[in-house]
């Protein structure tokens, strides 16, 4: 009996304790005086560098509207943007409003991009997988997502999707396949 009184004595003292904090709470932010903003946070450069500068853009990627058409959509990326940062970005999928207003991605988000970048005006995208597990319909709106975002970042001339460096064929809007998917390739499927 005495070990039941002595449980439910901690268990009511846990209780009224939790519902105390340490931290006076306000009605209203409060200023904080930069001289007690520590560690250089409020500086022009990175803290602990020799002027460290990072310097974002806005860049477009494409996802899917709820038309199930591509409709680029404003991404924040390191400036100058590199291809690999946007196609991370484009990975990631629809922010919440916009999947709210019915935005999907037709690539999978556990997708994998090993390396990206561009060269004479192409896009090398490596996968750590295929995109030929998606529905056909997916696998091209997955791959006009691929170009079309890669055309904004600089490969004009189109890209090549690689699986684990092996060079693939990806399946066109036409019911072609083709190694290097051209913009032009897939203009089909953006919302006119």
């Amino acid at each position: 009996m005495k070990r039941l009184r002595l449980v439910i004595a901690l268990a009511l003292g846990a209780v009224a304790l939790s519902s105390c904090t340490l931290v006076p709470t306000a009605k209203h932010p409060a200023d904080i005086s930069p001289t007690h903003v520590p560690f250089g946070l409020l500086g022009k450069t990175i803290p602990g560098t020799n002027n460290g500068h990072v310097r974002f853009k806005t860049q477009p990627v494409y996802i899917v509207d709820v038309t199930g058409h591509l409709s680029p959509s404003s991404r924040i990326v390191p400036s100058p943007p590199v291809l690999a940062s946007v196609l991370r970005q484009l990975v990631l999928g629809p922010t919440k409003f916009e999947s709210q207003a019915g935005y999907t991605s037709a690539l999978p988000r556990s997708l994998v991009i090993l390396s990206a970048s561009i060269k004479d005006g192409i896009g090398y995208i490596d996968l750590a997988s295929s995109l030929s597990r998606l529905s056909r319909s997916e696998e091209v709106l997955a791959v006009g997502q691929l170009v079309l975002t890669a055309h904004n970042v600089g490969a004009s001339r189109g890209i090549e999707i690689t699986i684990g460096g092996t060079a693939v064929l990806a399946p066109l809007p036409d019911g072609h396949q083709r190694r290097l998917v051209t913009p032009a390739d897939v203009q089909s499927l953006l919302n006119s």
